[in-house]
């Protein structure tokens, strides 16, 4: 909890038990949820509030020192799951508040909204927009950011992760991967199937319009976008293949600065990654394994 004459201020919360969750304890929450943010938004995540109650709880905004920036942007479901609970809350502090429970009965909780867009009992889908960043409460006077939580199905805290990995406590920027347009698909699944749920639009966000692309064999492909409203380039490569995890590396490079690049063993795409470049040429290109593509210097316009 970021309290308003704080850079990082108390977020003391009490940990409710929760009911009606399931009787299976997970160990740690899901580990295909994703960041409760649309799909390429980047975030700074803090848990070093003196009064985290467990240590794990997150607060999310879009710089260290942005004020209330955030408020009014938009939150979405980590998972797919059941709300089991959206209300105001006075005795804790949490203000507006949503949980979902997830299919192996971990929950997620979402604070201090300043608008929820989801009822209790509401089935939601993965990356479904269920309410707005705030600075709900009635015990403290915050800065606007999520208070976010990963939770068993007993009501212990536990670390979070988010498409996979542990979140790297106690500070961490991450970008969103949360990019399936509402699919239960995440890029941390098993796989086991073909085909790849997601699109370069849905990667690189809303505004970005596909301006190139170039085939990587029969692995996929590399996509350049660019959005006219801020200036910005995109780039994302894009499997073909849903099954299991390869090597894959999407890179820009605009003319004049260093080179942004991302690469891992992912199991659908690698990216966005975004600089702007208006007016501007850009070198851009991407890998699937040893197939590989490089642009000249181009688009400038």
């Amino acid at each position: 909890m970021r309290i308003k004459t704080l850079i990082a201020g108390v977020c003391g919360l009490a940990v409710a038990p929760l009911t009606g969750v399931g009787t299976a304890d997970a160990a740690t929450a899901a580990s295909t949820l994703q960041l409760p943010f649309p799909c390429g938004e980047t975030w700074v995540g803090s848990s070093k509030s003196s009064a985290h109650t467990a240590g794990y709880e997150i607060d999310f905004n879009g710089s260290a020192t942005d004020g209330n920036a955030d408020l009014g942007r938009t939150v979405v479901a980590a998972g797919a799951g059941t709300v089991i609970m959206s209300e105001y809350r006075k005795t804790d502090g949490f203000g507006n508040v949503i949980k979902i429970r997830h299919s192996d009965g971990t929950v997620t909780l979402y604070a201090h909204l300043n608008a929820r867009s989801v009822s209790k009992g509401a089935t939601v889908r993965q990356g479904q927009k269920i309410g707005t960043v705030g600075k709900s409460s009635a015990k403290y006077n915050l800065i606007a950011h999520l208070h976010y939580e990963q939770r068993t199905s007993s009501g212990s805290i536990v670390p979070a992760k988010f498409n996979g990995a542990t979140y790297k406590y106690p500070n961490q920027t991450l970008t969103s991967r949360n990019c399936g347009g509402g699919s239960t698909q995440t890029q941390a699944g098993n796989g086991g199937g073909s085909g790849n749920p997601y699109s370069a639009t849905q990667i690189c966000g809303s505004g970005f319009k596909q301006i190139d692309s170039q085939n990587l064999g029969s692995a996929g492909k590399v996509v350049l976008l660019y959005s006219a409203a801020t200036g910005q380039n995109c780039v994302t490569t894009l499997r073909n293949s849903g099954s299991g995890k390869a090597a894959v590396t999407a890179y820009l490079q605009v003319q004049g600065k260093a080179r942004k690049t991302d690469a891992g063993s992912y199991q659908y795409y690698a990216g966005p990654v975004k600089d702007t470049a208006r007016k501007t040429c850009v070198k851009w290109g991407g890998a699937i394994g040893s197939a590989k593509y490089d642009s000249p210097l181009e688009h400038c316009d």
